[in-house]
């Protein structure tokens, strides 16, 4: 199944404090964010695959590996300050004035997620109906707020952040994070207002290991264990 309908981005920004130069980090012998674009090959035509980068390495590395950059991302959105919104609505906005070519919704890919793959994009891609906001990929959160979380209160004592009477963590309700992996997006819902007032949103659960999100020199070095196993593929 090809998607020719969604505009696929992947922001890579050449500034990274935690892991510098993370997103073209050789994991396995290959640049980190060439993961993520055999992911989007997988799905789409590269015509309809968008780096967003600042940076003129990260630029020479995905040309290198057969994907044309359409442009440099400007200064002011590659700052540690610059919004993901900003970044993707900048994108958005290049393919229609530029290159004539006109969206319904988008595909966020991060870099920083190689262990997701063609067929997590394609399941996710299933859920999608377009009077959704987002189709979200998620895993379940160990840290259950019924359970787990606590609050300080302004007598410095603790309290649980939701109120809920359980014995167990099993008993609790599941709740689920953002793993940053992949993230459909309704082009006008993202134009109205920012992603984190959206309401119509569906999640699409992903397992922990495919979850990995690289943040870290440790997050570096289980996403390349993972990789040598060959678990994701």
């Amino acid at each position: 199944m090809e998607i020719n309908d969604t505009l696929f981005i992947i922001p890579a920004r050449g500034g990274s404090k935690g892991l510098p130069r993370k997103n073209i980090l050789p994991i396995n012998g290959k640049p980190m964010i060439c993961y993520t674009i055999d992911a989007a090959q997988g799905v789409t035509s590269n015509n309809n695959i968008c780096v967003s980068t600042d940076d003129m390495e990260i630029k020479k590395v995905v040309e290198n590996y057969g994907l044309s950059v359409p442009f440099i991302r400007p200064a002011e959105l590659a700052s540690d300050t610059a919004g993901t919104r900003e970044v993707l609505l900048h994108a958005i906005d290049f393919y229609r004035n530029h290159l004539n070519r006109s969206f319904s919704k988008i595909c966020l890919l991060q870099a920083t997620s190689p262990l997701r793959v063609s067929h997590h994009i394609l399941a996710a891609h299933q859920l999608w109906s377009d009077d959704l906001d987002m189709v979200v990929s998620v895993r379940e959160s160990k840290a259950n707020p019924y359970f787990n979380l606590f609050e300080e209160q302004s007598n410095g004592f603790l309290k649980k952040s939701k109120e809920g009477n359980f014995s167990r963590r099993q008993e609790a309700p599941m709740v689920w994070e953002y793993n940053g992996a992949i993230y459909f997006i309704n082009i006008q819902s993202l134009t109205n207002r920012p992603i984190a007032e959206f309401d119509k949103v569906r999640k699409f659960a992903m397992d922990d290991e495919s979850s990995v999100d690289v943040d870290s020199l440790l997050d570096f070095q289980v996403a390349e264990s993972i990789i040598r196993l060959g678990k994701n593929s």
